[in-house]
């Protein structure tokens, strides 16, 4: 196969198509959401267009509509929006030889979705040079795409009333698990899901949301122990086997 720029591009966004699906309901949730927590339509829409990081605009306009501080607004969507710290860490690796002017708007697109179907990309054992077109692909459709239908929910917002009683906010659950369950391949990544999962449910009433910090750290760690013993044991049981034969 021949590897193209636009070959990759189209690659990134057909794969993304399917997250791209589940977040249109999202988008229009949240703009709906957003007028109905007193944001005008402006503001609103400038969330989407340069916050782009969905869960942190949900948790910041439930935060408007219960009149938080400022201070807490940010540091609660700041530790929320933590997770991308290790999204990145994962990623850079793959992206350390891209010049700034690639890296600061891959790292500004960079979402739950993209990042899911990217990373699974670059694993691949393929000499193609141009993966970060495909990254670019996923990433702007995602794009494009939460900022119409973030105007079909402003615009809906505008002519309903008492969105926020509907606890319609479960979308973002919903999305989550759909990003979270494909990616769930082998046995520590299934530990680091259960440990991490629990741990974010006991930890729900910490305050500023640090209990997603908390789950993520002990599902990391869960899953590097996992992934440890399952090293440590696979050598013995090939040992065995050999001295069976």
């Amino acid at each position: 196969m021949e590897f193209t720029r636009r070959r990759e591009f189209i690659a990134g966004f057909k794969d993304t198509f399917p997250l791209v699906l589940g977040a249109i309901p999202f988008a229009i949730i949240f703009g709906a959401l957003a007028i109905d927590a007193g944001l005008s339509p402006a503001a609103a829409m400038g969330l989407s267009l340069f916050v782009f990081a969905g869960s942190a605009q949900f948790i910041g306009v439930g935060l408007v509509s219960q009149n938080a501080s400022l201070a807490i607004i940010v540091l609660t969507t700041f530790v929320v929006n933590l997770r991308h710290a290790l999204y990145s860490a994962s990623l850079a690796p793959y992206v350390k030889h891209l010049p700034q002017t690639w890296l600061a708007p891959l790292a500004f697109w960079l979402t739950d979705e993209t990042y899911a179907v990217v990373i699974r990309h670059y694993q691949r054992d393929d000499e193609s040079p141009y993966k970060h077109w495909y990254y670019l692909g996923s990433a702007v459709f995602m794009y494009v795409n939460w900022n119409i239908f973030s105007v079909v929910g402003i615009l809906a917002g505008q002519q309903l009333q008492g969105l926020n009683d509907l606890r319609l906010d479960f979308a973002m659950v919903v999305t989550f698990v759909g990003i979270v369950v494909p990616i769930i391949i082998n046995r520590p990544m299934l530990v680091c899901a259960i440990v991490a999962g629990a741990t974010g449910v006991l930890t729900y009433d910490m305050p500023n949301k640090m209990g997603l910090m908390v789950a993520a750290v002990l599902g990391i760690a869960a899953g590097i122990l996992a992934e440890t013993y399952q090293n440590r044991r696979t050598p013995t049981v090939s040992a065995l086997n050999q001295e069976v034969k």
